[in-house]
Parts: structure tokens; sequence; C-alpha cells
């Protein structure tokens, strides 16, 4: 075990380029699972697979997050934060590689399963840095930056599909991706010097103390609802713009790209707004909201469905500054690391996973609109879990 020493929090303004750094690893991270979405159309044509089996793609991979985020404490506990980064990142980026390769769809199982070993490294760590290294009342504004990662990866993935897909197979754009997670674990060897001290390694004791805690199993239903509601749909969005609504490919993903873009500056407005209100009431005002425009996404059509389809990513994307600053204030900080590898990857399973493969046994047995619409109904309904939900007033700062 490493010997812990803590950094001394400073302001938002001083470890903004650690931030942006620390946001690009997460980038990397998230794009190399979720290009998957806008690929799978073509993936399905060419492999032959049913809706139901795109959807356990994201399932299986969720699946894998979830191994990797528990052993992630093991890890940063004996390599410490920064190498536990590098070590997600070229996992990634080989796994990646190899995926590029596959040919059935067990084999992208199988290498889906380790692609979400290596990011599920990678959060926890991403986490802990970021609530140590940034003062308490700036963790709103630094996890507004670092929360820009999803939706970037969201904008980027299908726009990055529709330029590669007129001139390449679907697995030039794994490749590349691949080719930049391993570019930058050798970027972070060279110049990332943040991330210096170890996590906490799990142990029967420490696992009691926190799983007894009703706060922790309701911030994995709350985070739940906002993976799924997040990049749950956005998994099967193509699927169901080409196969239900009459979209063409092309058009499917770059509505999709396109929508993104006010997501990626909707996480400051969140971050300034939970900031001030407190993470509880807006976790309920962004949790609503967005629940009702995923009704809508799931029975609108024509000129109304495009709207929303731009609406509806940009407020759910609101919900994580708040839910990550809550998750962090659910426990003392010698445990962040700890909540931050088991919460989010435990909600992925169910948002990540079983709400794209429930979208596409929906879309293949029902309609995948319906599947959306109830959906959306999930999300409104389990808001009001934050009226359960207790939080620490008074935090030790540091790691």
């Amino acid at each position: 075990m490493i010997t812990k020493e803590c950094p001394v929090p400073a302001s938002f303004k001083d470890m903004i380029g650690n931030i942006i750094f620390l946001t690009i690893i997460f980038f990397l991270t998230f794009i190399s699972r979720f290009i998957f979405a806008p690929l799978m159309p073509t993936i399905s044509r060419e492999l032959g697979l049913s809706f139901s089996q795109s959807g356990s793609i994201f399932l299986i991979g969720s699946v894998g997050v979830f191994i990797g985020s528990l052993g992630s404490g093991f890890v940063s506990s004996r390599l410490n934060h920064r190498r536990t980064l590098i070590l997600s990142l070229f996992g990634v980026g080989l796994a990646l590689l190899a995926c590029a390769f596959t040919t059935s769809l067990w084999t992208i199982m199988a290498t889906m399963i380790i692609l979400g070993m290596a990011a599920g490294l990678q959060l926890p760590s991403n986490i802990a840095i970021i609530t140590a290294i940034v003062g308490r009342k700036d963790w709103g504004k630094a996890l507004s930056v670092q929360q820009m990662a999803p939706p970037l990866s969201l904008i980027l993935g299908p726009l990055l599909s529709v330029i590669m897909l007129t001139l390449f197979s679907w697995r030039v754009p794994l490749s590349s991706i691949a080719l930049m997670a391993l570019i930058m674990g050798f970027v972070m060897i060279r110049f990332g010097k943040f991330g210096g001290f170890p996590g906490d390694q799990p142990n029967i004791s420490i696992a009691k103390l926190i799983l007894k805690e009703k706060a922790f199993w309701i911030m994995i239903l709350l985070f739940s609802l906002g993976i799924g509601g997040q990049v749950g749909v956005y998994a099967m969005l193509p699927l169901y713009l080409v196969s239900e609504k009459g979209l063409s490919q092309d058009l499917a993903n770059t509505l999709i790209g396109l929508s993104q873009i006010s997501a990626l500056f909707m996480t400051f407005l969140a971050g300034w707004v939970s900031d001030r209100i407190g993470e509880k009431r807006a976790i309920v005002l962004f949790l609503t909201i967005s629940g009702l425009f995923t009704v809508l996404l799931g029975l609108l059509s024509g000129f109304w469905l495009k709207i929303v389809i731009f609406l509806q990513p940009a407020l759910i994307v609101c919900y994580f500054p708040a839910g990550f600053a809550a998750l962090s204030r659910i426990v003392q900080p010698n445990l962040r690391s700890l909540v931050s590898a088991w919460a989010p990857p435990a909600a992925f399973i169910l948002g990540g996973g079983l709400f794209p493969a429930g979208l596409g046994y929906m879309g293949q047995v029902y309609s995948f609109g319906i599947g959306i619409a109830l959906g959306g109904c999930i999300i409104i309904a389990g808001s009001l879990l934050t009226t359960f939900l207790r939080l620490i007033d008074q935090l030790e700062e540091g790691c």
C-alpha cells in the first residue's frame, strides 16, 4: 500500500488545466464505447444482428465497466490514481483496436467486456482527483467541465461516423479512436503530473460502511435514471430513427450529433444552478424536465420529433454535475473514490445496459417509441427519490 499524501485543494481557476486534461481522458474512454451507437445500423446489417442483439452489446459493455470499477480500488491503491488513468487509456486503446477486427457478435461481446473493464478503471480515479485538487465550493464548476466529456463524445461520434462511413468501413472509426487513446496514454506519461496519490483499497469493513448507507443505493438509482435518459436513449436512437421513423442513417446520425452540441454547454449552466440551489433541488429539477422530453421523444413524429431530438439531450445532461457533486457528499473524502467506483458503474448496468437492451427488445416485439416514452415516465417518477437522500454538510477537504 502506498502512503497517502493528499494534494492541497486549490481554486477552480488554478486547476483548470488539470481539469481539462482529465476531461479529455474521460472523453476518450467514453467515446470508445458509445461510438458503437451511430455505427450500429451498419454493424447490424453486416453481421446480421437483430435489434435485441444490438442492444445486448451495450449491456455487456456496461457489465465490463462495472467489473473494472469494482477492481479500480485495488488498482489505484497500489499504482496511485495517475498510473491507473494511464493503464485505463492503454487498455481501452488495445481493446478497441482488437474490436475493430472482430467478425461476429460473440467476438464483439468478448472485446466489449475487456473494453468496459479498462474504461471502468478511469472514472473513480478521475472523480477522486478532481474533488481532491479543487476546493469544495468549486466542485460544481469543476465537475461541469469534466461532464462535458459525455456530450462531446456523443456529438463527435455520430458526425465522425457520417464522415467516415462514406469512405471507409465501420472498423476505421474504431481504429482511429483506439489510436487516440494510446497516444493520450503516452502524453499522460510525459505530461500528466497530477493524481500521484493512491486510492483506498476496498475491504469488508469499508464495504459494509458504504453498503449500509441508504444514500448510496439512492444515488445508484438516480444515476441509473440520468444514464438511461442520456446514453441509454442515445445508444438505440439511431436504430429507432432509421427503422421506425424512416430517416436515412446519415440524416439520423447528423441530427443526433448536432443535437448534442447544446448539451455540451448546458453542463456549465447545470453546475452554476447546482452550486446555487443545492444538489438535491437541481437533481429533481433536471430529471423531471428531461423525463418529460424523453416521453415526447418517444411519442412525437416529423418536425416536432426533430425539435425534441435537440432538446432532450440538452436537459438530461444537466443531471450529472449535480449528481456527481451529491455523490461526493454522501461519504467523507476517504471513501469518495470507492463510491465513485461502485455507484455510477452499477447504475450503468441499469441505465446504460438494461435500458438500451430493453429498448431493443421493445423495438423488436412492439415499438421503440413506446419503450422510450415509458423510460421517460420512470425518470420523472424516480426524481422523487431525492426526498429520501441525505447529504453530509460537514465535509473535510482533500482526498
